[in-house]
């Protein structure tokens, strides 16, 4: 229910504040099926798929758990020796930059399906904003890449492979997007994962050009939710361990219902 909530919220506070939004921004998981984090792209010795939820760390491709799945590598455009010493080279690298291990997720947001498109009621609201305010909406699609994740809307989880070859960049609309707006009001799915790492790259961003521009990033917590799948996995915990975290940076966490006059900074 946290997730049909959060779009419940999220669209009143479109409606509600029509008068202040200027710009809507979208953000959209955009996959195939062939990808790092979905279970065609590994096997293990008995030529078995990972089940979704599964997390794959750098010690158990070492120790042969799970390998790259030959059988794709002509899709893929690569040599199946390549796509070994890929997998081994990307999960070492996530375990070296703190990242979460590589996680398989159920085949999700498919590019021409429709878990790709946004929920209904969300793109009606956008829909309206854009007619009453004659603005149109920015979409940044990502997650596209197949041999990294993408949670964050501004670049991959690994930007180079094993030989030193560039795989993404990252994104500077975002930060433009400060620098031109007097406040940018943040939500979406998951807490844990895209919203969540979006926030750390903006924050490096932010650093490296101006500390001061933290200060214009609203946080709806009531309009996002961590993955949490019980009995399984429960991010809760890391989600807002990274809010304290951008808190403590300068950003504000505020709650949707409340009116924008009120927030903390607004006067």
């Amino acid at each position: 229910m946290g997730a049909v909530e959060d779009n419940r919220r999220l669209c009143e506070f479109v409606y509600r504040n029509l008068g202040v939004l200027t710009r809507i921004i979208l953000t959209m998981d955009t996959h195939r099926a062939m990808q790092i984090f979905h279970p065609i792209f590994l096997v293990n010795e008995r030529g078995e798929h990972p089940a979704p939820l599964t997390m794959v760390s750098y010690e158990e491709v070492t120790q042969g758990q799970w390998k790259f799945n030959p059988a794709i590598a002509g899709s893929l455009g690569i040599d199946p020796a390549y796509g070994q010493k890929y997998l081994l080279y990307y999960t070492q690298a996530l375990k070296a930059q703190g990242k979460y291990d590589l996680t398989i997720w159920p085949y999700h947001a498919m590019l021409g399906g429709i878990g790709h498109a946004l929920v209904s009621a969300f793109e009606e609201a956008v829909f309206f904003h854009t007619m009453a305010r004659q603005a149109q909406a920015g979409i940044t699609i990502k997650g596209q890449l197949a041999i990294t994740e993408s949670y964050s809307a501004i670049g991959p989880e690994v930007l180079q492979g094993p030989d030193g070859e560039r795989i993404g960049e990252k994104n500077p609309e975002f930060i433009s997007i400060l620098e031109e707006f007097d406040v940018v009001a943040v939500a979406g799915e998951a807490k844990s994962h895209c919203l969540a790492w979006t926030m750390d790259d903006l924050l490096t961003q932010i650093r490296e050009h101006d500390p001061r521009l933290a200060q214009k990033v609203y946080l709806l917590e009531d309009c996002t939710s961590p993955v949490v799948v019980p009995g399984v996995v429960d991010y809760t915990e890391l989600a807002d361990e990274a809010f304290h975290r951008f808190s403590q940076a300068g950003m504000h966490v505020v709650r949707s219902t409340d009116r924008i006059a009120s927030w903390p900074g607004m006067g």
